[in-house]
């Protein structure tokens, strides 16, 4: 094999408003990658993001969650504990998953971007409880604003391309609420992200409120506006009668 890798660079130049794209393998299997100026990364759309399996396990966090399943069942679990090695290897696998949401935020894939998002949420959880060094307990904690928020914001553009903006509010009021909640932490990283993340979802609240859909109210409402300004008075007094049943309420029985 030719291992000068110019002529796959040159048949897809980078172009940084256009750099992800998936592809179908020689034997199926649907793979992402990404153009960089200087080379392609490519990672598994399902697994972890390299396509390894440690210790057997789907990644480092299933085989320690295994581990802690086993001494759940044995009475162990109260001297359960991740050493500093093992919390930098969740770590580090941590980065690949962050790196595949990112792509796939940019690549408009939803639901994988709530996936691994929700994935690392879970790694968070599970070091901050079992840790062994308080540093380690603490290390991800800065940057759980800002993965609260990227899996809140694909979250709501699941529910808006369902039609449901109520949900999609419901999603991102709740998460902007669990942000400012969260305990504060001598970190000038996390105190930037909480600031950004309810911020950045308070805008998108406004936009999913401009967007949403008429309700029969409002839609009527507007062509009663129309109608008395091209001065159409009975269709205004029928739109009249239609908004003022609307607007009764119900009669109890």
């Amino acid at each position: 094999m030719d291992s000068d890798l110019k002529a796959l660079f040159d048949s897809w130049p980078y172009d940084p408003d256009d750099c992800v794209r998936v592809i179908t393998m020689a034997d199926g299997r649907e793979v992402m990658q990404v153009r960089l100026p200087l080379g392609v990364e490519q990672y598994e759309l399902d697994g972890r993001p390299d396509g390894c399996r440690p210790h057997g396990a789907e990644s480092e966090l299933d085989h320690h969650l295994a581990r802690l399943e086993e001494a759940r069942k044995t009475g162990a679990e109260p001297g359960f504990r991740l050493g500093p090695d093992q919390c930098v290897d969740l770590f580090n696998e941590g980065v690949l998953y962050y790196y595949r949401y990112l792509h796939m935020f940019q690549f408009k894939d939803w639901p994988r971007t709530v996936r691994d998002t929700a994935r690392n949420l879970k790694l968070f959880d599970f070091v901050h409880s079992y840790a062994a060094r308080e540093e380690d307990r603490q290390y991800l904690e800065q940057w759980r604003p800002y993965v609260l928020r990227i899996n809140a914001v694909a979250s709501a553009m699941i529910a808006t391309g369902e039609n449901d903006h109520h949900r999609a509010l419901a999603i991102v009021h709740a998460a902007a609420e669990a942000i400012e909640a969260l305990s504060e932490i001598d970190e000038d990283t996390f105190r930037f992200e909480r600031h950004r993340s309810v911020e950045a979802l308070h805008e998108l609240a406004g936009e999913i409120e401009k967007s949403k859909p008429p309700t029969e109210l409002e839609r009527l409402e507007n062509q009663l506006l129309e109608a008395v300004t091209a001065e159409r008075y009975e269709r205004a007094a029928e739109l009249r009668d239609r908004i003022r049943s609307l607007r009764q309420p119900e009669k109890r029985v």
